[in-house]
């Protein structure tokens, strides 16, 4: 239907046209293999004709990231690559980051952390839904004051977790290795939140579970948001 609808708006720029065939062919096949329908959105130029994205697409052009899903290594490069992208458009201007996660890879985590530490613009965070585990520190490491969350959302924080095989003395260094991220991430907690480290070890150590008023109050976000300001703000 979407394709029917796009030859009927433009005869003029056929080549438009037949980009955007293109792009929502792979955008459908992209979203078939990940089992979910991604919208398409059509705007019309009178020079360009008419185009299609997808709404992520779109969204990043009014600087908007979507953070939505398991934290996977291939998330965490398409992330970068957008925190990166948008800097190099306008250092200057804020990112808007949407996050609804159940956590992930440590690793992959931790490359998105970094991106958004080592980028000049300001990122506002917002947490919709839930941010758990890795989830709850890209939550956190937004811009200090620019951190919020919805009225029904839900943070989680615990201590990593991980499995090791093989020889023991691989299964000890495994287990080594886990124990310092842990300590990477509580010092990151520390940092982020203005919590003493005796408190974010007592948190971390089992899973804990913050409403919104209790994320603010712990300092994982500074405000709870009910409504979007009139004033223009993404």
């Amino acid at each position: 239907k979407n394709i029917q609808m796009l030859k009927c708006l433009s005869k003029r720029s056929k080549n438009s046209l037949n980009g955007t065939f293109r792009a929502i062919r792979s955008i459908y096949k992209r979203s078939e293999q990940c089992n979910a329908y991604v919208p398409i959105v059509i705007e019309n130029s009178p020079n360009e004709g008419s185009r299609g994205f997808d709404i992520y697409s779109r969204l990043l052009r009014e600087r908007i990231i979507c953070l939505h899903g398991p934290i996977t290594e291939e998330m965490s490069s398409v992330v970068t690559a957008q925190l990166l992208f948008l800097e190099s458009e306008n250092p200057d201007k804020p990112i808007n980051m949407y996050i609804n996660s159940p956590g992930g890879i440590v690793t992959g985590g931790l490359a998105i952390y970094d991106t958004m530490q080592y980028i000049k613009p300001n990122i506002c965070t917002v947490c919709m839904g839930q941010a758990a585990s890795m989830g709850s520190l890209l939550l956190t490491a937004g811009t200090k004051g620019m951190r919020f969350i919805l009225p029904h959302a839900k943070v989680m924080l615990h201590q990593p977790s991980g499995g090791a095989h093989g020889m023991a003395s691989d299964i000890a260094i495994a287990a080594e290795e886990i124990l310092k991220t842990r300590s990477i991430l509580n010092s990151l907690y520390v940092h982020h939140t203005g919590q003493r480290i005796e408190e974010i070890e007592k948190v971390m150590d089992r899973d804990t579970y913050f409403d919104a008023k209790k994320s603010v109050e712990f300092g994982v976000v500074d405000q709870l948001l009910e409504k979007r300001s009139g004033d223009g703000e993404k």
